[in-house]
């Protein structure tokens, strides 16, 4: 790939991120000064590298071209959004659904049907507009939703398989999972603790 394409396409992904940014930050605000409320605890995002887009395409087969990066690496442009409850999820999911400037294409469920290694998440595929001198292109994003416990497994998760590079022991395999299983457990527990909380403070509002 030639230089000059690479800086193109980096350009491109560069402005979806803070495309993507701008307009999740201006819908969670709305919905806070509508609801008084915000489902958010924080947001990460990135730009996979160059290397990690090389090792995705060449372990599928495809060769490392501008065509192949657009078309078949579809999280170059990453955002994760981190909530406190169960319940918050769904309230992220339906105000990114809100949005004229982001389409979604594919959602992924992982909460309700976790990944055999216990990945616990909430994926959405969409594609938001850049705005260049030749026009409007749309550049794909993967958006990801979790709970704190979720992003709390997932973290410990990738630490232990970039130390391991993939071979991971049976036995650490079989504890990862059995903490995925309480982490599921204890979001459970968290969700009634806090409908509980809201119900004791409807209460007191109506007296």
């Amino acid at each position: 790939m030639k230089d000059k394409d690479l800086e193109g396409l980096l350009l491109k992904y560069t402005a979806a991120l803070k495309t993507l940014e701008t307009e999740i930050s201006i819908l969670l605000q709305d919905y806070e000064y509508k609801n008084n409320y915000n489902p958010v605890e924080h947001i990460k995002s990135r730009l996979k590298s160059y290397d990690s887009i090389s090792k995705k395409l060449i372990s599928r087969g495809y060769e490392v071209t501008t065509k192949n990066i657009e078309e078949q690496v579809l999280d170059v442009v990453g955002l994760r959004i981190v909530c406190s409850f169960l319940s918050d999820v769904k309230k992220i999911v339906n105000i990114i659904e809100s949005s004229d400037q982001i389409t979604i294409h594919d959602k992924e469920d992982y909460i309700s049907n976790p990944k055999e290694t216990g990945y616990s998440s909430y994926h959405l595929n969409v594609y938001v507009p850049v705005y260049l001198i030749d026009g409007v292109t749309m550049v794909a994003a993967e958006i990801q939703i979790r709970t704190l416990a979720m992003d709390f497994w997932a973290s410990l998760d990738h630490k232990i398989t970039y130390k391991f590079k993939g071979e991971i022991p049976e036995e650490i395999k079989e504890g990862m999972h059995k903490c995925a299983k309480d982490i599921r457990a204890l979001d459970q527990k968290m969700l009634k603790i806090n409908n509980k909380m809201q119900e004791i403070k409807d209460d007191k509002e109506i007296i």
